[in-house]
């Protein structure tokens, strides 16, 4: 029950940020609209479309918790990263209504210098989603969440966007008034590719992509134990939080079935011990004879 406990923890991660979004978004769009600001619009747009990917991460978490059932044998782990490209999805047209409304402003040439309380407000809330980040990427380890890591991620790009948006209205009041757009403009690009980076980390997921230097890593493992004589063939993938690994791996061909299904238990144990790998179908065949 593990992995359960582990998925709601990570939505306390969820909660904190929905929370957060919700009351810097408000304040962001008030002050941006009283200090006329379009880099802190922007922002605040950003983070209104962050709340609703937070509650997609929330309702995947949530879902992921199911217990398997007559239709879902593995149970439910990929709600969490299927959550992760829906709020990819949201992002990146988030964004692209940001560039399009910035490259507007710029075109007509409306410029206005925003007062100094909008760059407050921005440095303020950069401050507030560095310590969120920091919670959910830390959380988002101890419990193996893609999709709360991915969050974390948005997290640290909001605070980066929030940077970007108070230079640009400081600079805006030096007289470069063009810096206050531009940073708009910025902000805009970044959560593109921030939605870029969650769309292909979970399609990559997904489509049972697994990373190359960690199945050489478990590889080895296997390869380690002594009565193993060849690592024939491996793969994995990712399911939600969970790694699902199949192996097929050369013994002595005069081992009875009891001494190969040892082999089979040690080597699973050893999986969950140095790799956390609870999810392991391991196929013994015997070792073909030596050439003379």
């Amino acid at each position: 029950m593990g992995q359960y406990e582990n998925l709601k923890r990570g939505e306390r991660g969820a909660w904190i940020s929905i929370t957060a979004y919700l009351i810097l978004a408000l304040a962001k769009l008030i002050i941006a609209s009283v200090g006329s600001s379009d880099a802190l619009r922007a922002d605040g747009l950003n983070n209104t479309t962050d709340v609703v990917a937070s509650i997609a991460v929330l309702i995947g978490l949530r879902i992921s918790r199911k217990p398997p059932d007559e239709d879902h044998h593995y149970g439910h782990f990929r709600a969490e990263t299927i959550a992760s490209l829906v709020a990819a999805f949201i992002m990146v047209t988030v964004g692209f209504q940001v560039i399009l409304n910035t490259f507007q402003k710029i075109i007509e040439n409306t410029h206005s210098q925003p007062s100094m309380l909008t760059a407050w407000t921005a440095i303020g809330s950069a401050v507030i989603m560095l310590a969120v980040y920091r919670f959910n990427l830390n959380l988002s380890k101890k419990v193996k969440s893609s999709s709360l890591y991915a969050a974390a991620q948005d997290n640290k790009s909001d605070a980066l966007v929030s940077i970007g948006a108070f230079t640009g209205i400081v600079g805006a009041q030096f007289g470069a008034f063009w810096l206050d757009p531009v940073a708009g403009l910025i902000v805009g690009l970044i959560i593109c590719k921030t939605a870029w980076n969650i769309f292909r980390d979970a399609t990559h997921t997904l489509t049972d992509g697994f990373d190359k230097e960690e199945l050489m890593q478990i590889k080895d493992s296997i390869a380690s134990d002594e009565e193993v004589e060849e690592v024939k063939d491996i793969k994995g993938r990712l399911h939600g939080n969970q790694t699902l690994v199949e192996v097929t791996i050369y013994v002595n061909p005069r081992l009875d079935v009891k001494e190969s299904h040892e082999i089979t238990v040690r080597i699973e144990n050893l999986l969950e011990e140095e790799h956390d790998i609870q999810h392991a179908h391991i196929h013994i065949e015997p070792a073909p004879p030596q050439p003379l």
